[in-house]
């Protein structure tokens, strides 16, 4: 486990989480900051920032600066871990200055990507920073005993990205990572209400949307949500009502994808590992993870036992706090 000194942060592109051996999860935030323009402070982060979505006068901007759970605003990244790790100092009663700090980041991240999160991380206040792959964290959060040479084969269904990866004696053995994730299905929702009833609604009346009434799956008991938006022809407020199987067929594009993606990952699996996946089956994390009827939709297609884990949006902040362990565990059996 993480020493005293040492905490795991999760720099997801939708949310940040941050975990302490001694306190656990001890921050849980969404990825968002609010900048004065004028003087480039970050005024506001996390769910106070998400709150100002859409709502800010000229001289503020709400911004991700994370992007496909990279960084994409290296000045305000460094600025937001700044933030977090001040916070989670207080928060863990940290009494050491620079904190060694382990981060996940995702399989297709480049070795310039690396490099960014390592040195926005010193420069934000850490010691040493440990990187580790996103999958192997989050099958390690999910505890999948990845450290033994059997195939574990995990979906990690972030924000911006999702990751499927089979794992095996700690390392990854075949991996996919395409930039669709929670955020994607936020964006179609927008731009099908958009185009078909000429109503223009924020990200977060998509999110609610995607959450209440999104479907994965074929075959499900119709529900209805109203949403008010702006009408686009008369600038008006303009109330509708929406069904969840109109949200199915708009989503169903993205969820093709991600399907694709694991049918990539499953055909170059080792003929060796194959035999464990049918019978270990397929681990779901991540947010976009708890979308209604994807176990079971997923199950269907590719015809092996597909299981959400326990804590689908916490387990790769878990796995960061059990990484180490296990990566000096596996290096004296190598030796």
């Amino acid at each position: 486990m993480l020493s005293a000194n040492e905490i795991g942060i999760d720099l997801g592109t939708a949310n940040i989480l941050v975990y302490s051996k001694n306190k656990g999860i001890v921050l849980n935030e969404p990825s968002i900051v609010a900048i004065d323009i004028n003087t480039q402070k970050v005024i506001a982060f996390g769910r106070d920032a998400k709150e100002m979505v859409g709502k800010t006068p000229a001289n503020i901007r709400v911004i991700r600066p994370l992007k496909n759970g990279v960084i994409a605003d290296y000045d305000i990244t460094t600025e937001l871990l700044k933030i977090i790790m001040k916070k989670a100092a207080q928060l863990t009663g940290l009494t050491v200055r620079k904190p060694n700090v382990v981060i996940c980041t995702p399989s297709a991240a480049t070795s310039v990507d690396k490099r960014a999160i390592q040195d926005a991380a010193r420069n934000a206040g850490a010691k040493q920073v440990i990187l580790i792959d996103e999958p192997v964290a989050a099958a390690i959060g999910s505890g999948l005993p990845i450290d033994e040479p059997v195939a574990n084969m995990i979906v990690d269904i972030g924000g911006g990205s999702t990751e499927v990866a089979i794992i095996s004696f700690g390392g990854v053995v075949a991996c996919q990572s395409i930039t669709v994730g929670g955020d994607r299905l936020d964006e179609e929702i927008i731009q099908y209400i958009r185009k078909q009833y000429n109503v223009l609604v924020g990200e977060r009346t998509a999110e609610q949307v995607k959450m209440e009434i999104g479907y994965a799956l074929v075959d499900h008991r119709e529900l209805e949500m109203d949403v008010r938006g702006r009408d686009l022809v008369t600038g008006l407020p303009k109330t509708i009502t929406l069904s969840s199987y109109e949200i199915r067929d708009t989503l169903k594009e993205s969820l093709l994808h991600i399907l694709e993606a694991i049918r990539a990952t499953l055909e170059e699996c080792p003929a060796e590992l194959s035999g464990d996946i049918v019978d270990r089956g397929v681990i779901l994390t991540g947010g976009g993870s708890l979308l209604n009827g994807m176990e079971e939709w997923l199950s269907k297609e590719i015809f092996v036992p597909v299981q959400l884990a326990e804590n689908p949006l916490e387990s790769v902040a878990l796995g960061t706090g059990d990484s180490l362990r296990l990566m000096k565990r596996l290096q004296q059996s190598i030796r």
